[in-house]
């Protein structure tokens, strides 16, 4: 299945996009900040950037500079109104870019996500069920951290064992999650605005979610910070950065013993 990076605010017309499209591709979502852009192209090597343009005077607009100056070998779908794409007009003179108008049905932009792509959507389709139908038996671990070297250390870690998801944030690992329910939660302690406790409260205060493990990770050392993190009774816990086998055997031991 093709790579696509999301682009947009977490609304939703995101979600619904999110949704239709994860049935033909692996969908990575993706805040607007260049910076955190940057490193998700990283992480993914996408090949779309799919980019929603709601909200366009608060987009960050070295994005596209970013992805035009750095990145010009990944196409790029932008959708928004006339209006709305008419600030980046001088992306689309190339090639790389190209915009649909809003409002828009699902089945065009899969439609336009293909050509984009070079395929016809039968491939599409098609990929998508020789791969579910291969990985059904995987478990799935969502991995939640705003470092991007510690998310591709994570990942190069499971993704010979497991179905890896990535979320930069707590707020974006809640909508991973209501996409895709993760068997396991790999959740850094220590992030910015909504950090590991404030994300485990609110996946714990959902009826849908309040079962799935969560392991967090937690760079700092001190017996204050342990026993914080142990208070929330999280399903395991280990120092930042994991060993890898010690890591994947209590992963196991944690899924083995999860409620089925």
């Amino acid at each position: 299945m093709k790579k696509i990076l999301l682009i947009g605010k977490l609304n939703s017309v995101i979600k619904e996009t999110n949704r239709y499209l994860s049935q033909y591709f692996h969908v990575q979502l993706c805040s607007e900040n260049a910076g955190v852009m940057e490193g998700m192209l990283k992480i993914v090597n996408p090949d779309l950037v799919l980019i929603s343009l709601i909200g366009a005077y608060d987009i960050d607009t070295s994005m596209f500079f970013l992805l035009s100056d750095k990145y010009g070998h990944i196409p790029v779908l932008t959708i928004g109104t006339k209006e709305e794409s008419s600030r980046f007009f001088k992306y689309y003179e190339g090639g790389q870019f190209e915009n649909l108008i809003r409002p828009v049905e699902n089945t065009a932009i899969m439609q336009a996500v293909c050509n984009r792509l070079g395929m016809e959507r039968q491939e599409a389709e098609q990929a998508a069920a020789e791969e579910k139908g291969g990985q059904d038996a995987r478990k799935r671990i969502l991995v939640v951290d705003d470092n991007g070297t510690a998310l591709r250390t994570m990942k190069a870690m499971l993704e010979d064992n497991y179905e890896v998801a990535l979320a930069v944030s707590g707020a974006q690992a809640m909508t991973s999650i209501g996409k895709k329910r993760p068997d396991l939660i790999l959740l850094d302690y220590e992030m910015p605005v909504c950090d590991g406790r404030m994300t485990l409260e609110m996946i714990r205060a959902d009826a849908d979610m309040k079962d799935i493990p969560v392991v967090f990770l937690t760079a700092v050392n001190d017996r204050a910070n342990i026993e914080a993190v142990l208070k929330l009774k999280p399903a395991g816990y280990f120092l930042k950065p994991p060993v890898k086998d010690r890591l994947l055997a209590e992963i196991s031991r944690i899924l083995a013993s999860a409620p089925q």
